[in-house]
């Protein structure tokens, strides 16, 4: 038994994502190349740090926009689900490219600690400045879409993360241009290490979960059962399982002992029904038992 959003509007949601993504890349392919320029010209590795993290994003960003697009294939064949799990596979692997690029950036600041570069501040500051603008203008174009998408989350998180740290290698910028210490850029280099690894923990910890067929964190386990358990003519509830199809849709299957008998197509379409708009699971499949539930071979110690 499933609930879907109507088609109109789930196409319209997928031609808004298309855009944010398609937008975004250009965005941050257009500023690696400037910070990356500028970053050698001015011997800032600041700059170049803070562009090898765009890269990492625009990465991030193509992997998160071919999973969302892989997630709107219509199931086929043996993949009954279609391939909507490849937004989770993206996500992790922009979680996992971005401790790549961060385990670099850290590696070549520790190697100019001892042996620190001429900066030029004020070119960092002005660059920077635009990466700001760049990364908080790409940021909103995903922020609608981030509380019901992991993967649009997580492309929201990481862009928000680069405005904050290029926010951080303004100020290296202006400390560089005002004290002429340099080893303030290796230090903000770190910074941008720090930050990175920060941003993307809860998000590789979240996809990894998902990956697993963990309950998504946005859903109570507990609660369903309960909710479960208390509709009419429901004796018991077993054999629950709630796991993620995909960064979007949950899925939900379970046996309800009901004494009296099956309560018919009614009872099951509004408990779909109710299931999404309480607990927003797009997939719901019922096993309908009649007794008291220790026939099923299915975890009968689960009863409830």
């Amino acid at each position: 038994m499933h609930r879907h959003e109507p088609h109109d509007i789930h196409d319209h949601f997928s031609a808004r994502d298309d855009r944010a993504f398609g937008t975004s890349v250009a965005l941050n392919l257009g500023l690696v190349a400037v910070q990356v320029g500028f970053g050698y010209y001015a011997h800032s590795l600041a700059l170049v740090a803070d562009a090898g993290h765009n890269l990492g994003d625009v990465l991030g960003l193509i992997l998160g926009w071919m999973g969302s697009f892989l997630s709107r294939r219509k199931p086929g064949g043996r993949r009954t689900f279609g391939l909507r799990r490849s937004s989770i596979l993206a996500t992790l692997l922009n979680g996992l490219l971005l401790i790549l690029v961060s385990g670099a950036l850290g590696w070549e600041a520790l190697h100019r600690f001892r042996d620190p570069q001429p900066v030029q501040g004020g070119v960092v500051m002005l660059v920077a400045a635009i990466a700001v603008a760049v990364n908080a203008g790409s940021a909103l174009l995903f922020l609608r879409g981030s509380s019901r998408d992991l993967n649009l989350r997580g492309a929201y998180l990481h862009l928000m993360g680069d405005a904050a740290v290029s926010v951080a290698v303004v100020l290296s910028g202006g400390i560089i241009w005002a004290t002429g210490w340099n080893w303030v850029d290796p230090l903000a280099s770190l910074l941008v290490m720090a930050a990175i690894l920060y941003a993307t923990y809860e998000l590789l910890t979240e996809s990894l979960d998902l990956l697993l067929d963990a309950v998504p964190s946005g859903v109570d386990l507990e609660a369903v059962r309960l909710w479960l358990r208390e509709r009419p003519g429901v004796t018991g509830v077993h054999d629950l399982h709630v796991w993620a199809v995909s960064t979007t849709e949950t899925a939900l299957t379970a046996h309800l002992v009901m004494a009296d008998g099956h309560p018919g197509d009614r009872f099951l379409r509004d408990l779909a029904l109710e299931l999404h708009s309480r607990f927003d699971i797009e997939h719901p499949t019922i096993q309908i038992e009649v007794g008291d539930g220790t026939e099923c071979i299915f975890e009968p110690d689960t009863a409830l």
